[in-house]
Parts: C-alpha cells; structure tokens; sequence
C-alpha cells in the first residue's frame, strides 16, 4: 500500500466510524405537523401579542397550527365565558380556517394544590371554561399544570430554586398528588363529552419529574387524558426524563432559546429528541415555544426552520 492508499483508506475508516457513532435519524409512522405557540411573540409583557397576528404569520411560515395561550387572548382569563368572549372566539376561529390553520391547543393555568376546597373548586370551575373556550376555538386539546405548593411567591426566585419549593406547613406531597388527581378527575368526564383531551404539561410542582407526571396520569384510564411534553422543563438530564413520558405525549411544546432564555437556556438536541418521540410512536403535533430574548420575527422562523430538519419535514 503506498502513502496515498493509506491516508485514503484511514479517511475511510473514520467516516465509517463516525457514521456508525451518529444516531440513526427518526422515523415517524406518520408525518410530524409543526405549529407555533402564540407565547412565541409574547412573553407575559404587560402589552399582548395579538393572536389574531400569530396566526396570519403561521400561515406564511407555511407551519399547520398555533397554540393558543389563554392569558395571551383578548378576554379577561378569570371572567366569565360570556356573548363577547364568545363572539370573540368565533372570529379567531374564522381567520384560521381562512388562513389553512388549526388552532391545536389552549394551553391554560390552574393550580390545584391548595389545602382549602373551596380554592381547589375554583380551579376546577375554571378549568372547565376553559374546555368551554377550547371548544369554541375548535381546539381539540388544553394544557392543564398539576399545580404547585407557591411557598415561594417570586417566580423568579422559583426559578433560581430549580422549580423546587417546600409544601405549606402542616401538609404532604401525597396530599397534594391526591388533590391534583382529585381536581383532574372532576373536569375529565366534561372534557370526554366535548372530545377534549387534557394534556398535563411536565411543568413545576407536582409535574416537575417523570415519577410525578406518571403518577397522575396513571390515576387515569381514560384517552383524553395524557401528557404535553414540554422538551425544556426538564432542567437536568433531560433525555432519559422526556423518554419516560413520551408514551403518553398527546402534544409537544418544542422550547428554543434564540438570544438566551428568559430564566435559563438549554441546548437541546433536537435530532435525538424526535427519536425519543418517533421511538414511541409519537403522531401528533409539535408547537415551537421560542423562549429566547431574540425578536421573535427573526427567532421564530429559525427555530421552524430547525424544527423541520430534526424532524424530517
């Protein structure tokens, strides 16, 4: 073998390697759908990002859906679902029909960790408005929180704990998984007569680990109920995390960090986490939530961009 066989062949050789050492890419039974989360354009600022703006932008990102964000909508979030919520609803559904976009998902906030019944039937009172608000969108799905202790008042402040905070004196976790469950349960039978699925986001609290998300969603039997896999709120480790609840994923939200996060930036590895969700037989939609401080005219569209790579469209 002479000099230039010998380098040819060893270039070979590590292209084979490093072919053999890359992940085999996902493969979905069925094409992946990517929408937007309106939270994408409006990061709880004090002046709303129109929803209505939202989706005509989806439509030219060439994207199939949005994810409402309750508290993003022109409606008070803990006022009554009366005639000009209503109307308002309506309109919103006209204009994605009009633009070839399904609203997928109302992701909501509610919290049923509470010692009190009274505070805990609030949020289950709220809870169902907003299946009543989902299903005048046409929204087949909303992101419901488990709900967590708020000992710790200043998100910030929760933030920088890692989403842990102690319970309020005198009470368990186990109480509070069994008010969680409880609270679900008491929307769950409306949510089946609309053919809503209620989607527990890995979230803070009570759904801030595998072992919690499995242990409410495994009170339950029925199909509309099941996971929203969040890829960026498992701080730690996240992979082995986000395959522990891929089996019950009914919806994803996708985090991006353009510019750096708000509270913390992940760099997470897309490629592999839709083959955690094409592993298990995932099927459904995966809403981008950009997450970063870069604008969102210029952040949004790179991160779809990114999100049809690691997922094949």
């Amino acid at each position: 073998m002479n000099r230039r066989q010998f380098f040819t062949a060893g270039a070979a050789s590590l292209a084979a390697t490093a072919l053999a050492d890359d992940p085999a890419p996902a493969k979905f039974k069925k094409p992946i759908k990517l929408g937007v989360s309106t939270y994408s354009y409006w990061h709880f600022e004090e002046k709303k990002f129109p929803i209505a703006t939202v989706i005509e932008r989806a439509a030219l990102l060439g994207v199939e859906g949005v994810d409402v964000l309750h508290r993003q909508m022109e409606i008070e979030e803990k006022g009554p679902f009366d005639a000009a919520a209503r109307a308002y609803c309506r309109n919103l559904k006209r204009l994605a029909f009009r633009n070839g976009i399904d609203l997928i998902c109302l992701s909501t906030h509610q919290n049923f960790v509470n010692p009190d019944p009274k505070i805990r039937q609030r949020a289950i009172d709220h809870t169902l408005k907003t299946l009543e608000i989902a299903d005048s969108l046409g929204a087949p799905c909303i992101r419901v929180n488990a709900g967590r202790w708020n000992t710790i008042a200043d998100f910030d402040e929760f933030m920088k704990k890692r989403g842990l905070e102690p319970p309020i004196a005198g009470h368990s976790e186990d109480e509070a998984f069994e008010w969680s469950i409880d609270g679900l349960g008491k929307c769950l039978k409306r949510a089946e007569e609309l053919g809503i699925i209620l989607a527990l986001e890995n979230h803070w609290g009570l759904s801030r680990s595998p072992e919690g998300m499995n242990r409410i969603l495994g009170a339950f039997t029925s199909p509309f109920i099941g996971a929203l896999l969040d890829t960026g709120n498992f701080l730690e480790d996240p992979y082995d995390k986000l395959a522990a609840i891929a089996p019950r994923a009914a919806f994803v939200q996708a985090k991006t960090y353009n510019g750096g996060g708000l509270w913390y930036t992940l760099e997470l590895d897309y490629p592999r986490i839709a083959k955690i969700l094409a592993d298990a037989n995932y099927s459904g939609y995966v809403a981008l939530e950009m997450e970063g401080k870069e604008p969102a005219d210029t952040a949004v569209p790179k991160s779809i961009d990114m999100l049809r790579k690691a997922f094949g469209r």
